[in-house]
């Protein structure tokens, strides 16, 4: 895969520490061309397939802005202690056409002053991220799908009002079930 310029820093860490962390969690060797932006990801020899699958969506989630915290986030689940945590992106500008569109349906998943994104990640629980011409989600299936759904009905046009009353009903229906809404790593 290709990361861009700016991510290649944030992939490899300090004297290498965040690569050789995601290596060693993840059981895969990680390949970098710092002039490309090409990164390889390969499973280890005895490496866990369930564990090192998982190798290249963290790659992918810091690629598209996610911290490497949130994305290791996606070995949480491997042994079996926490839920499952996904990963799901939306190309913004396949949704859009063009690129003056692209910018101003970005605006919409963001909001004023990052209002809607913020509250995206409060009443869904999953972490959102808008990156170039992608937005990005990373937590439980249904608070991903939940994220992902108000992200579609945003590039679609859908009034900001609409979307946030359903994302507060989805979070009610989840909080009903006893499906866990909150983020991981910070409650609301």
């Amino acid at each position: 895969m290709k990361i861009p310029d700016d991510r290649i820093g944030v992939l490899i860490g300090t004297e290498g520490e965040t690569k050789k962390r995601i290596e060693d969690l993840a059981e895969v060797s990680i390949e970098v061309d710092s002039e490309s932006g090409a990164v390889s990801v390969t499973r280890g020899d005895d490496a866990d397939p369930v564990r090192s699958l998982k190798g290249p969506r963290i790659v992918k989630a810091i690629a598209r802005g996610f911290p490497p915290e949130s994305a290791l986030r996606l070995l949480d689940d491997v042994d079996g202690d926490e839920d499952m945590v996904i990963y799901e992106s939306i190309n913004i500008k396949k949704a859009t056409g063009s690129d003056g569109e692209t910018r101003a349906k970005k605006g919409r998943l963001i909001g004023r002053d990052g209002r809607t994104r913020e509250l995206m990640e409060e009443l869904t629980g999953a972490e959102v991220r808008i990156y170039g011409k992608t937005f990005g989600a990373i937590g439980t299936p249904q608070q991903v799908d939940v994220a992902t759904t108000a992200a579609e009905m945003l590039l679609d046009g859908a009034p900001h009002g609409t979307v946030y009353s359903y994302m507060e009903d989805k979070r009610n229906e989840m909080k009903r079930s006893g499906i866990e809404y909150v983020r991981t790593d910070e409650a609301y």
